[in-house]
């Protein structure tokens, strides 16, 4: 499992860089690119991280599942946490704009975007915990959820007044963040019940991301149907990879 989660933190950072070396070059077809990421996420909670959330806990809450309470609090968590502190409005949407007029909203966002791609990291880790086709589906799914936070954290520091410099530096903060959050997880592990919920919540989380950031900025930037075609390619591509990882065990 140790070489597969060093090879996860290392395409993490290869995928954040990326994402900031296209947001620095070029944006013409970054909306396809979006909606691609958005779902790849969708396919990922759907096929992969709730069915994997009922094997691990079929615990109740309250008459409830426990895993689901887990998602609902990871969505909401997420949720609060962005309205309060506004670290993860899209960068470069319309009704995002005004609020990204002074440096140091570049450098919160930045900041926020880089705490997130640790929690990101952390769950690739403990997917792996699972199993190695869990750990895959999961990793897929926040490589591609983190070309777009590279992409996002450049846009946010340079439309807040800052510098490339600056907006470089903040670039390989979020670049590294999600492969130490990967690397942290060799040093603990969790009981399959607590992974459950963890997943749970993680599932949460990256439902939110989609829904709520993602998809949203894909259509702002260019509302075409070709961003709807790319949205159900990316469904579909994690689709296939669960199928094929199920296949080949």
């Amino acid at each position: 499992m140790a070489a597969s989660v060093i090879i996860a933190a290392a395409l993490t950072v290869l995928a954040t860089v990326l994402g900031g070396f296209v947001a620095l070059r070029a944006k013409d077809r970054l909306h396809l690119v979006l909606g691609l990421s958005g779902g790849v996420l969708l396919g990922l909670v759907a096929f992969e991280l709730i069915p994997e959330t009922f094997e691990l806990n079929n615990n109740t809450a309250l008459g409830l599942p426990a895993v689901m309470v887990a998602f609902v609090a990871g969505f909401l968590l997420l949720h609060i946490l962005e309205r309060s502190a506004g670290v993860h409005e899209p960068a470069d949407s319309d009704y995002g704009s005004h609020s990204h007029s002074h440096p140091r909203v570049g450098w919160l966002g930045a900041g926020g975007l880089a705490l997130h791609s640790f929690i990101d990291g952390v769950g690739i880790g403990l997917g792996f915990q699972i199993s190695h086709q869990v750990g895959i589906a999961v990793a897929v799914a926040v490589l591609a959820h983190d070309f777009t936070d590279g992409l996002n954290t450049v846009t946010l520091m340079v439309r807040s007044g800052n510098d490339r410099r600056n907006a470089i530096r903040m670039l390989a903060l979020d670049a590294v963040a999600p492969a130490l959050g990967v690397l942290s997880t060799l040093l603990f592990t969790l009981p399959d019940s607590a992974l459950g919920l963890y997943l749970g919540a993680f599932a949460g989380f990256l439902t939110y991301l989609a829904a709520a950031d993602i998809l949203p900025e894909a259509h702002s930037r260019h509302p075409s149907r070709l961003t709807l075609v790319s949205t159900l390619i990316g469904v579909a591509v994690m689709g296939a990879v669960v199928a094929v990882a199920v296949s080949m065990n």
